[in-house]
């Protein structure tokens, strides 16, 4: 069964993530006020965790947890921000890391950062 997530109010026609099975797939995720859904800039790090808090909200609607998560896709505007994305990063996540595709060079100069995943509930076991 297909079940889809959406937080707050979207402008954009997607849904913030679909579940199916223990299967949660999260749509790119980006420094927005999820009720709003407008963009809140600020510095890397600010921008980062905002969508990671997103994330981790949405991933709890679909009733999974962070942990859950087996694949991430990361999109950082500046190459001169990895450094601190690898730092924020393992914040968030621990090891053994999920499977990663990290891309630069690819988001509208409104955003920094932009995060999607897909999780497994039940994925740490």
């Amino acid at each position: 069964m297909r079940n889809n997530i959406v937080l707050g109010d979207l402008k954009l026609p997607f849904s913030h993530a679909t579940r199916v099975g223990d299967l949660v797939f999260v749509s790119g995720q980006a420094s927005v006020d999820l009720a709003t859904g407008e963009i809140v800039a600020g510095t890397f790090a600010e921008e980062f965790e905002r969508s990671l808090d997103n994330l981790k909200a949405i991933l709890s609607a679909a009733g999974a947890g962070i942990e859950d998560i087996v694949k991430v896709g990361c999109y950082v505007r500046r190459d001169e921000d990895l450094p601190e994305f690898n730092m924020l990063y393992r914040k968030y996540f621990a090891e053994p890391f999920p499977a990663r595709t990290t891309i630069t060079n690819c988001l509208p100069p409104s955003l920094l950062f932009e995060i999607d995943c897909v999780a497994v509930i039940g994925g740490k076991e």
